[in-house]
């Protein structure tokens, strides 16, 4: 089963974390930038469901979650980001999906992607998406699998 985040409510001068229901917690604060990784390269993770391409985020729409900074192309696509992580936030934390399905963790290059069943995976090189979707259950279900053993391991 592939791993799904904790959506957590953020309050104008509280964020809460709900802990128990999902298996990885997460901040969604905006414009918090100290130490955390820039998901995606900077790029919109929004926009590959709703333009169908990668768009280039901007630091004036950015937030932190799951302890990474995401930015976006728009305030609306922030928002939409806020609201539901879960649906648009990369797998893996934005690592190579097929490379893990292979049992490494290699950083992806955002602008080899695809859509999978709700999902977006990313990968490291231009023949990833094509290779995952030969069959792409099993593929996310590999990942998976060893995301949960290499999640804290450095990237190669």
């Amino acid at each position: 089963m592939i791993e799904r985040r904790t959506l957590l409510a953020v309050l104008p001068a509280l964020v809460f974390t709900f802990e128990g229901i999902r298996p990885r917690a997460a901040s969604a604060q905006a414009g918090a930038t100290t130490g955390q990784r820039l998901a995606l390269k900077g790029y919109d993770p929004v926009a590959y469901f709703t333009d169908g391409k990668p768009v280039q985020g901007v630091e004036a729409y950015e937030l932190t979650w799951d302890g990474q900074r995401y930015r976006f192309a728009s305030a609306k696509h922030r928002d939409l980001f806020r609201q539901h992580p879960d649906k648009y936030a990369p797998q893996f934390g934005g690592a190579c999906t097929m490379n893990l399905a292979n049992g490494v963790k290699r950083e992806a290059d955002p602008r080899n992607w695809i859509i999978s069943d709700g999902n977006l995976y990313v990968f490291a090189g231009a023949a990833g998406p094509t290779n995952f979707a030969k069959d792409p259950h099993k593929n996310a279900e590999r990942a998976s699998e060893n995301w949960r053993r290499l999640k804290s391991a450095p990237v190669q």
